[in-house]
């Protein structure tokens, strides 16, 4: 059985087939620039990557390019569309709409668009990508995959501010989550790892890449998460500020002259490690510049690593313990500098870093050490994996 994976941006469409009988990606790549110009990247599995300029006025002639190269004599994986039997959206924002994946309807359409105030960068881009391929593939089952869904078993407690009641129920601002496919499959890699699937569990994943998150996971669940009514709360990130004083933000605008729009622009645009840095918002440049002596570049990293260690701390809180923690995603998988940077902060925990084995990079490993009290491991995340897989359990 073959699922597309799709997962659209405002101006790009990546995408994975693969097989869900033996979880092999058959092919892979990414179109970009959608209304703009158009390049398409594509990357069959065992053979040479294309890469083609080609017209892409909207993300309709997008997805009609990519089962092009999909089926395509020379570079393509299948013989024609009839072998793709179902189709994965990653939609970043379901609200209090969706807890789980669902298969896509016309009700599913209706109420993902009530969700698009909630993220109007991303749903509308998901959206425009379900609609393409409907058209293109009207005969092929298509799920949502809710970015948000995971963190729909957050308690009252966990996800409510401490704002006046009525603008939760008449705005329905709260705390949602994010990387919810990501900590969910790691989640559930760790619990497996631990040897406690279907038992009681306290875990603690650590999604570190240009966005980053923490969440706290008890037996399966989703109880906290670090990033609330938008991705800009939370850990310091790439170019996000994190959590802040809400105050910073009239204070910049009346010191600056600037809209309120242009503060969130500095928030999440120029901020994070690339701002506080002044280098990049690339861990990998990061790192160098620290090595290097660069003192606002090491400043950056030192914050990084205490604002998650201050989220694992908060969470070991709230749960009353944990069993393990992951790190995971670009910088989590990769960065032995920042995992050890991080654990440097949890010996209260009874955890020893094993140096020799911290130096793994995008490969599943413990990196503590046999006596450690609590073990750490970095295990590699597959948000496409999950969507597929939430895919099939739906359709099959």
């Amino acid at each position: 059985m073959n699922v597309f994976v799709v997962n659209c941006g405002s101006s790009s469409l990546k995408y994975q087939l693969i097989n869900i009988d033996t979880e092999a990606v058959i092919a892979k790549g990414i179109c970009e620039r959608i209304g703009i110009d158009g390049r398409l990247k594509h990357k069959p599995t065992g053979k040479e990557e294309v890469s083609k300029e080609v017209a892409m006025p909207d993300h309709k002639s997008a997805v009609s390019y990519v089962l092009e190269a999909l089926t395509d004599s020379s570079y393509g994986v299948i013989k024609d569309l009839s072998e793709i039997d179902a189709i994965g959206h990653r939609v970043v924002h379901g609200g209090e709409k969706f807890a789980s994946s669902v298969v896509i309807t016309d009700d599913v359409i209706k109420a993902i668009e009530e969700c698009n105030d909630l993220a109007p960068l991303h749903n509308p881009a998901n959206l425009i990508g379900i609609a393409a391929c409907g058209e293109l593939m009207p005969q092929v089952p298509m799920v949502a995959v809710f970015d948000t869904a995971f963190h729909q078993t957050m308690p009252k407690k966990a996800y409510m501010y401490g704002l006046a009641y009525e603008y939760y129920e008449e705005y329905k601002i709260r705390k949602y989550g994010f990387h919810g496919t990501s900590h969910s499959f790691v989640s559930k890699r760790l619990i497996e790892i631990l040897g406690k699937t279907g038992q009681t569990s306290k875990v603690i994943i650590c999604h570190l890449g240009n966005g980053a998150s923490v969440t706290a996971v008890q037996d399966g669940r989703s109880v906290d998460t670090s990033m609330g009514f938008t991705p800009l709360d939370g850990l310091i990130m790439g170019t996000r500020t994190g959590s802040i004083d809400p105050a910073v933000v009239q204070y910049i605008a009346d010191k600056k002259g600037y809209t309120i729009d242009e503060v969130m622009d500095v928030l999440n645009k120029k901020s994070g490690v690339d701002g506080l840095s002044g280098v990049s918002s690339d861990f990998r440049d990061l790192d160098e510049a620290s090595m290097a002596g660069d003192e606002k570049a090491i400043l950056a990293l030192e914050m990084f690593a205490y604002r998650a260690a201050q989220y694992i701390g908060a969470y070991v809180a709230s749960m009353n313990g944990v069993d393990a923690i992951a790190f995971t995603a670009g910088i989590g998988e990769n960065d032995d500098k920042v995992r050890a940077a991080i654990c440097q902060y949890l010996g209260y925990l009874g955890i020893t870093l094993d140096e020799e084995a911290n130096k793994v990079r995008g490969k599943e490993a413990k990196i503590t050490t046999a006596d450690s009290k609590v073990p750490v491991y970095a295990i590699p995340t597959n948000e496409e994996l999950a969507i597929a897989r939430e895919t099939v359990a739906l359709v099959k």
